[in-house]
């Protein structure tokens, strides 16, 4: 007899919150890479999400931390470039490769997130919860320098925000863009169906620049062709599925036309994937 589909979903949620927190607990080896992306703004990578940092006159406004074990070196990259200290961390969601360094962070500087996010984190009983949050937008004005973050709607979870530098013309979008499938974390009230639409908010935003969740600092013809990607390739699930065709159809379809690898980070979103299509 088979599992109503309630049982069936919550079996995968769970399984999704316990694939995400082992990857995200465990960094992965290699020293971090400080990149140059427009004055002063520079971007941290390799091992976890990517982070931003600005510099101002009065201090550093960072966009995510990483894991716990990275921030040691993600401060001495920062004084590598100025002797400021760091005074903001936006969250652009509450993964743990974004948030690691709350913790550690906390004690000197204030850290933002989007309500929905924090409380992504509280539920998870994850380490470095934010004490300030937002709704829908806010800004840090430091140094006579300006950064927004805002949240557009769902896509890799219900808690996303894009960081917006208006002077430089540059987004972090968090993971709402990456290099490689998407991680659509059901677990975490992501979308989608709504994913396309909140890449379309940032999109209305005067930017050239794009510093993504994972991967190379990009350009914004890149984030539109990862939300037209992203877009075909829900549209092609959603034709199998009316087919009456199932998961293995689903899977077949996403390694061969859209390069999911077969074991990534990607396929653990499928159950929820094909759920939320099938509605």
């Amino acid at each position: 007899m088979r599992k109503p589909l309630i049982v069936r979903l919550s079996a995968g949620i769970l399984f999704l919150v316990g694939a995400w927190a082992a990857y995200t607990q465990t960094p992965q080896a290699g020293k971090l890479a400080l990149e140059k992306v427009k004055d002063d703004l520079y971007v941290i990578s390799n091992d976890g999400g990517n982070v931003a940092a600005y510099l101002t006159d009065e201090g550093v406004i960072v966009v995510d931390d990483k894991f716990d074990a990275d921030v040691a070196e993600i401060l001495s990259k920062i004084k590598s470039v100025t002797d400021k200290p760091v005074k903001y961390v936006l969250n652009t969601h509450q993964h743990g490769d974004h948030t690691g360094g709350n913790q550690k962070l906390l004690p000197i500087a204030e850290i933002i997130i989007h309500e929905n996010a924090r409380a992504n984190m509280v539920a998870g009983k994850m380490p470095g919860v934010p004490r300030v949050t937002y709704s829908d937008q806010t800004g840090v004005y430091l140094g006579g320098k300006e950064v927004l973050a805002k949240h557009f709607g769902r896509g890799h979870t219900n808690g996303d925000a894009a960081i917006y530098f208006p002077a430089l013309k540059t987004v972090h979008t968090g993971d709402l863009f990456v290099t490689g499938a998407p991680f659509i974390d059901y677990s975490a009230g992501a979308s989608a169906k709504e994913w396309t639409s909140t890449i379309d908010g940032i999109l209305k935003w005067d930017f050239d620049t794009v510093i993504p969740g994972h991967g190379p600092v990009s350009k914004r013809a890149d984030l539109i062709k990862f939300r037209d990607n992203f877009a075909k390739m829900r549209d092609r699930v959603s034709g199998i599925l009316r087919d009456g065709k199932g998961k293995d159809d689903v899977s077949r379809t996403l390694i061969a036309e859209f390069g999911w690898a077969p074991s990534g980070m990607g396929m653990r979103s499928l159950d929820g994937l094909i759920a939320e299509l099938k509605q």
